[in-house]
């Protein structure tokens, strides 16, 4: 689901929301996680997950292309980790794929 159909989505279960607002509110909501997340704070919802930051050691990697050796820095990444509430909607669900 791209953000395009989130906002369609949530546009249709709330008729009373314009496009518009429909738009800041996941822009919002989206923007919170990042700037969480920027200041290296856990965002946990409920059900749902929790985002976090993991710091990445500095390591030797390869270019695919060519083969050869490339520093790769140290560096921030985000990580999500299901909530159960998800794990157990997915897993319900599996059977009927």
């Amino acid at each position: 689901m791209t953000k395009s159909e989130l906002m369609q989505e949530l546009g249709q279960q709330f008729p009373d929301l314009s496009a518009r607002e429909v738009e800041k509110a996941v822009d919002v909501i989206f923007g919170e996680i990042s700037s969480a997340l920027s200041k290296g704070n856990r965002v946990e919802l409920r059900g749902f997950g929790a985002f976090s930051v993991r710091h990445r050691e500095r390591r030797i990697g390869r270019n695919p292309r060519t083969g050869e050796k490339v520093d790769v820095g140290a560096k921030y990444v985000p990580f999500f980790k299901a909530g159960k509430g998800l794990r157990d909607r997915l897993n319900t669900g599996a059977s009927a794929r």
